[in-house]
């Protein structure tokens, strides 16, 4: 299995809070380099970021998946 970086952010949070949104749609995703940030009083020092990761069968529909606009509330 081969895994495919879908999004790189420099704050560890929303790593984790694409990986749960991922998660709950059905995805498999990954956090990787989550230690390569440092955050300093609110000012991010980062090398490379952090990756989030899917599998590569599910690259395409996991990043469109974080792409498309928020579902309205009811």
């Amino acid at each position: 299995m081969d895994l495919v970086t879908i999004l790189t952010v420099l704050n560890p949070m929303d790593a984790q809070l694409a990986r749960s949104r991922l998660e709950a749609a059905g995805f498999h995703p990954f956090v990787t380099s989550e230690t390569a940030a440092l955050s300093i009083e609110g000012y991010a020092l980062a090398a490379g970021g952090i990756r989030v990761q899917v599998p590569d069968t599910e690259a395409a529909e996991a990043k469109e998946f974080l792409n498309a606009p928020p579902a309205p509330a009811e």
